[in-house]
């Protein structure tokens, strides 16, 4: 969660989609195109060129980059971008400009954007053992970029009279609620994934930018193997949470490894290899991740139960009890356990407003608030009142506060299917939780890291896990991180991965 400046302009994805719009009325005058595919050397339908494919791709990379936020770390940054650029210089389209970027999220997850935008989450990284497992993700999604993935199936839906929205094909493996709010801006997002051909060619490419690296391209086929396995535990998990899952969304989530199609891409890279043994590094890899931030992010606040806290805005807030909260950049989202009730909030800049009341009415535009009332939040100045707005039940009487805090303002908006006092006083109850971090609470704004050292003689995942920060299933946490899933234990000597 972040401090917002303004978000009364026109959506961002809307204005690229007006920008664009052209293209789509040039198809609907039946004026086709074709291109040279860089990857087969064939001619193909291409509703979007090469300029038209590089300009969406950078007008998506500052949404993506608002939506999630950039890790912070400047060294792994930079790291992540000297292995993929080494692997996209053996790819068939290097003369693009490719940008590798680590998202502070974590979610499991990477995935392109077209002309060479190409994201990895800092989950899916907690999860990786190895150099040549970070460079078989991004091979895949640098193989997505060469094969012109996206203009394919985006010519393909449009010749074939389908009613896509352009965004939902753009980034078609991140389907999860936040790429939906995110995307859902210009329409119904279809997130359906690029196909198995595709998924499976981007695969064979990926291989063979590992052998052409010098990797081993069997890390192809690790890597599947122990997101897989992330997958499974994970989706059994988000469902005793209430939650959507955290998984890869990519070529991970539509074949096993022991696809005979998929190993005859590996066996066929492997035989395409200068080189009798392709790299691996893995201790250096680790080495590397020692100090990741795991789980939530303490740049955009940690999640307790059902309370946050928050370090950089100093503050923290307690939802209802048995409520999911869900934190982005942009906003916190408390659900009810039914689904039928919302409240989020956002923080803001303060500006120039004096009082609560003043800055709903002015900086917010409410000019239709009802039932106005001052409040005190913990000796914090305070505001609420009632809106008629568009809300998830549709249009409704909303309740909205604001509460100061310094130069910021806290903003609060509730929603509910069906109105009652008990919701009102869940809100009023949230609203007036905001307070200043004691010093007790600054070590819960603290999030968990990764640390990376070497295993005793003896050691088990089990007795790691004791003195692990972690809640569900400590040990197999610790497992799927180290690529032991379901019932390996380390080996005295090795380097591993625990939470702290």
């Amino acid at each position: 969660m972040a401090i917002l400046v303004d978000n009364t302009r026109m959506p961002a994805l809307l204005r690229r989609f007006v920008l664009i719009f052209p293209i789509l009325a040039l198809f609907a005058a039946g004026v086709m195109a074709c291109a040279v595919n860089p990857v087969s050397g064939e001619r193909e339908l291409a509703l979007l060129s090469e300029t038209d494919e590089l300009r969406l791709g950078q007008n998506g990379d500052v949404d993506i980059r608002n939506q999630y936020g950039v890790y912070g770390d400047a060294r792994l940054r930079a790291y992540v971008q000297q292995i993929g650029e080494q692997l996209a210089a053996h790819s068939h389209r290097s003369q693009l400009h490719y940008t590798f970027t680590i998202l502070d999220t974590p979610d499991v997850n990477a995935f392109a954007l077209p002309g060479g935008y190409i994201y990895i989450t800092r989950g899916i990284l907690a999860h990786l053992n190895s150099e040549a497992e970070l460079a078989a993700v991004l091979g895949h999604e640098i193989g997505h970029v060469t094969a012109r993935h996206a203009v394919r199936q985006y010519s393909a839906a449009l010749g074939a009279n389908v009613g896509i929205t352009l965004t939902s094909i753009l980034v078609p493996e991140l389907a999860n609620r936040s790429a939906q709010s995110l995307f859902g801006l210009i329409g119904s997002a279809l997130l359906s994934g690029y196909g198995r051909e595709h998924e499976l060619e981007a695969d064979h490419l990926g291989a063979v930018y590992l052998a052409r690296t010098g990797y081993n391209p069997q890390a192809m086929l690790d890597v599947i193997t122990l997101l897989k396995n992330q997958e499974s535990f994970e989706k059994e998990r988000a469902l005793q949470e209430g939650r959507e899952p955290r998984v890869y969304h990519g070529v991970f989530a539509t074949h096993p490894s022991a696809d005979q199609r998929l190993q005859q891409v590996v066996v066929q890279a492997e035989n395409d290899r200068s080189s009798t043994n392709g790299r691996v590094e893995r201790n250096s890899f680790l080495r590397r991740l020692d100090g990741l931030a795991y789980g939530d992010s303490e740049a955009q606040g940690i999640r307790r139960g059902n309370d946050f806290y928050h370090r950089g805005l100093n503050f923290t807030v307690h939802f209802p009890d048995h409520w999911r909260l869900d934190n982005s950049p942009e906003k916190l989202l408390g659900l009810s356990a039914s689904g039928d009730a919302v409240i989020q909030m956002q923080a803001a800049a303060r500006g120039k407003a004096r009082t609560p009341q003043e800055y709903l009415v002015v900086q917010m535009q409410v000019h239709d608030l009802r039932n106005g009332m001052a409040l005190t939040a913990n000796g914090l100045s305070a505001y609420s009142g009632v809106t008629r707005m568009q809300t998830p039940f549709g249009l409704r009487d909303t309740p909205v506060a604001v509460v100061f805090l310094k130069q910021q303002a806290f903003r609060f908006f509730g929603a509910a299917r069906e109105e009652s006092p008990a919701f009102q006083r869940a809100f009023l109850d949230t609203v007036q939780s905001l307070r200043p971090l004691t010093a007790t609470q600054q070590s819960l704004a603290r999030g968990m890291r990764v640390d990376v050292r070497t295993a005793k003689r003896g050691e088990s995942f089990a007795r790691l896990a004791s003195r692990a920060p972690l809640k569900h299933e400590p040990a197999a946490v610790l497992r799927l991180l180290n690529g032991k899933y379901p019932d390996g234990e380390p080996t005295a000597g090795e380097l591993i991965k625990t939470i702290h």
